[in-house]
């Protein structure tokens, strides 16, 4: 485990204006002039809007509050899942705007990711080189913490079909890394520690937690019919090397994850304790749990060699079973009682509680986290004693955000509400008092919704200003598209003590979490570092065609609005691998690069490099060309690929 935490750096060099950049090179003319412009240091011009960026105005003021003028900044990023496209969208907040969509488990097009090697490289290839999948299932984004808040490193998020995690830099708002858990299927829910276990000094995300829906045969290497047989893991990855650390055999599904601020606690809700195979046997059971796991515990399990491997996995296993965990003092989990089938846990801002929201329950059960502590140090004759409200708020609870003021809000799909409720008077509702009016307020949101988080909810931070919420299906609420309606993500105003509806969003399916963060919490590089790129062309001079038998390499820079080489040549039957690199160092001068017939396309952005590997298998002229527009002349940016018989 690392001592210090890893740093970004949110240094940049000097950024030319595209606008002053693009002015200039039309006037001075083709490559030499924009050569000039780009290399020229020190001569960065303000954009359009110069000065501190101004926000929109927030309060109780209807729709104008999301609508922004021409120029103005939004104050919160969203991160969305993207559901099946495999992707993680970035949302300015409070007006809603899409910004960016980042490809992460499935190809993308716009960017070429799943084309060029670097991407591949990070989403895992066959043998042949071919993508292992091309299909994802996103449900839930999270970032990285430090001191309690995010701290703009990385974002995480699961891909429930392959049960695969994908680790997001902030500093780029790019994919870096992809990592296939072992023994699971159907892994959905993900969080981050906020905190090491046992060192207060790491103050930081170091660990994520993923839980496993489906059970399994472990290994899972010969089909049966027999349930019994099945089993459940919960997964830890490491934070920086995005390997996997252990792993715990459970009793139940997980659904979503949470974790203390101590990092002394993550847990599970679960539902299907029975272990059942068929939906009736996942519905016997009166109660399921929200399964605690003591993480330095299970981590000095691990130390000890006090654990199982599965097949051909590596992995530790240690054993989390209620079976195996009956004495408080030397378990590894703790079972918290829950009706049956909840939906979602959240961790209050206040540090305290996880809340479980009952679906199948018309209820929310608050857990004091400081209890189930005393349990695992045999202070509590039973884990259930952490509950410390069970309060009934609608129908189907799913998921709960928080306003930093101790109330929370929770989704109810069936009643198609928003119900704003007070912890602390829940529980003393529960305790007795039955004069305790915890139900604060109650909107109506269109229709069913499923998740929902508030800015900055679930850190220290929360400041209770906006709270989106997903509905799953929008109806009447938007132009009619054929059979596939969009989705609808409203935003509403908590700031006061009555909830008010801002906006409607149509979004395409499927999304599911998010969050919502202040903008001033990630520093965005506009331009990459070359050095950043083993394979970066650093001088146009370096550019050419090298031969070693059939295999061939081609380097070529870009500088609007040119390539480097007007043309190159190859023969039939060759493997190519070009290697392009972007030497303009202007901001948001981006070049495309497309050969025609050959299923290529991607991008680089300033100063970035990338390279795609083909066989030349048809012979005639290809004209290659910027498929991203750069310049006045971006028509006339190409090459010819000449392929000979």
């Amino acid at each position: 485990m690392k001592d210090e935490q890893t740093t970004v750096s949110n240094e940049q060099p000097a950024i030319l204006g595209r606008r002053r950049f693009i002015n200039t090179a039309a006037l001075t003319g083709l490559t030499l002039g924009v050569a000039a412009c780009a290399d020229k240091k020190g001569d960065a011009a303000p954009a359009a809007a110069s000065g501190p960026a101004t926000t929109a105005q927030h309060g109780a003021g209807g729709a104008n509050a999301t609508h922004l003028k021409p120029g103005e900044l939004d104050s919160y990023y969203g991160l969305w899942s993207g559901g099946h496209t495999g992707d993680v969208r970035v949302l300015g907040l409070p007006s809603g705007r899409e910004l960016l969509r980042i490809p992460c488990f499935n190809p993308d097009a716009l960017v070429g990711w799943g084309i060029t090697n670097e991407s591949k490289k990070v989403m895992g290839t066959k043998a042949d080189g071919s993508l292992r999948y091309t299909v994802a299932d996103t449900h839930h984004v999270h970032a990285s913490y430090k001191d309690g808040n995010y701290d703009g490193r990385y974002a995480w998020v699961n891909d429930k079909i392959n049960s695969r995690i994908a680790r997001i830099r902030l500093d780029y708002f790019v994919c870096d890394k992809i990592t296939e858990l072992p023994n699971v299927q159907g892994f959905h829910g993900i969080f981050p520690d906020k905190a090491d276990p046992v060192d207060p000094k790491i103050n930081y995300t170091t660990r994520v937690f993923c839980g496993a829906e489906f059970s399994i045969p472990l290994p899972n290497t010969v089909g049966t019919e027999d349930g019994t047989k099945y089993h459940s893991l919960f997964t830890c990855v490491d934070a920086e090397s995005m390997d996997v650390r252990w792993q715990v055999l459970i009793d139940g599904n997980c659904d979503l994850t949470a974790t203390s601020y101590d990092g002394k606690l993550a847990a599970t809700n679960q539902y299907n304790t029975e272990m059942g195979v068929k939906y009736e046997d996942m519905m016997s059971a009166e109660r399921d749990a929200c399964l605690f796991f003591n993480i330095a515990r299970i981590e000095e399990a691990v130390k000890a060699g006090k654990f199982k491997t599965y097949g051909d996995s590596k992995v530790p296993v240690v054993d989390g079973r209620l079976e195996s965990n009956k004495d408080p003092k030397t378990a590894l989990t703790a079972y918290v009682s829950v009706p049956k089938n909840p939906h979602g846990v959240n961790a209050s801002p206040d540090t305290k509680y996880f809340i479980c929201a009952g679906k199948l329950s018309p209820t929310a059960t608050v857990i004091e986290l400081a209890k189930v502590l005393d349990y695992f140090d045999g202070k509590l004759e039973s884990p259930d004693k952490a509950i410390v409200a069970e309060v009934e708020l609608g129908l189907g609870p799913l998921h709960t955000a928080f306003d930093g003021r101790g109330n929370a809000f929770t989704t109810l799909f069936l009643d198609s509400q928003v119900v704003k409720w007070n912890v602390e008077a829940a529980i003393k509702f529960h305790a007795g008092d039955k004069s305790a009016k915890y139900v604060v307020d109650r909107i109506d949101v269109q229709y069913q919704p499923g998740h929902l988080n508030a800015s900055q909810s679930e850190t220290r931070a929360a400041d209770g200003k906006y709270l989106a919420v997903g509905c799953k299906f929008s109806k009447d609420r938007f132009l009619p598209v054929g059979p596939l309606h969009a989705e609808n993500e409203q935003l509403i105003d908590i700031s006061g003590e009555k909830m008010v509806l801002l906006a409607d969003h149509p979004v395409r399916g499927e999304p599911h979490d998010f969050i919502i963060f202040k903008r001033d919490l990630v520093k965005p590089k506009q331009v990459y570092a070359l050095e950043d790129f083993p394979l970066a062309v650093k001088d146009p001079k370096e550019s050419g065609v090298t031969r070693n038998g059939k295999k061939v390499t081609v380097k070529l820079t870009s500088q609007a609005p040119a390539f480097s080489m007007r043309e190159f040549k190859l023969k039939k039957g060759d493997e190519v691998t070009l290697i392009l690199t972007n030497l303009d160092k202007v901001e948001d001068l981006t070049h495309g690069f497309a050969i025609p017939k050959y299923n290529v396309n991607f991008i680089v952005n300033p100063l970035e490099t990338a390279s795609v590997t083909f066989v030349a298998d048809k012979p005639g002229v290809f004209w290659c060309y910027c498929t991203h527009f750069c310049h006045a002349l971006h028509l006339e940016m190409r090459t010819r690929m000449i392929v000979e018989a």
